[in-house]
């Protein structure tokens, strides 16, 4: 099995996803053991918060008909999926890592991310855009255009 997996949606599995997710909702509230039936088979599992909290993620991403890629923390990307999972050009990518901002190593001529890195810096980069747009808010009020 692949490390990196894509899954994409039927377009039957919209509508299956939105109701699963529904049922979902509840028991993500809940201090209870998460239990899953597995339908034909009779059978239960019993699954960490976490991991359900991931599969609405899931859901909720088939339920809008797209799909989602899951990529292991320790998992290495090329230079090409990191920068399709940022939603940048290579070279813009080469650019960050060249900088220092996104961890790297080098495997013969080629550089390798591991997915951690990128992880922290889409996660840094998300609070740097989140407290721009709050300073601008707080600029935008205190001049009385909001």
């Amino acid at each position: 099995m692949s490390d990196i997996a894509t899954l994409v949606p039927e377009p039957t599995d919209a509508e299956l996803a939105a109701s699963a997710l529904r049922g979902l909702d509840a028991a993500l509230d809940a201090d209870t053991p998460v239990r899953l039936s597995l339908g034909g088979s009779g059978g239960e599992v019993e699954v960490p918060r976490s991991v359900l909290a991931a599969l609405a993620r899931v859901l909720d991403s088939f339920a809008h008909g797209e799909g989602v890629t899951l990529v292991p923390a320790h998992a290495e990307l090329t230079t090409q999926q990191a920068a399709d999972a940022l939603s940048v050009s290579r070279p813009f990518l080469i650019g960050l890592l060249d900088a220092g901002q996104i961890a790297y190593r080098t495997v013969g001529t080629h550089r390798r991310v591991k997915a951690a890195s990128l992880i922290g810096y889409m996660r840094e980069d998300d609070a740097r855009r989140a407290a721009a747009a709050d300073e601008l808010a707080a600029e935008a009020h205190a001049l009385g255009l909001s």
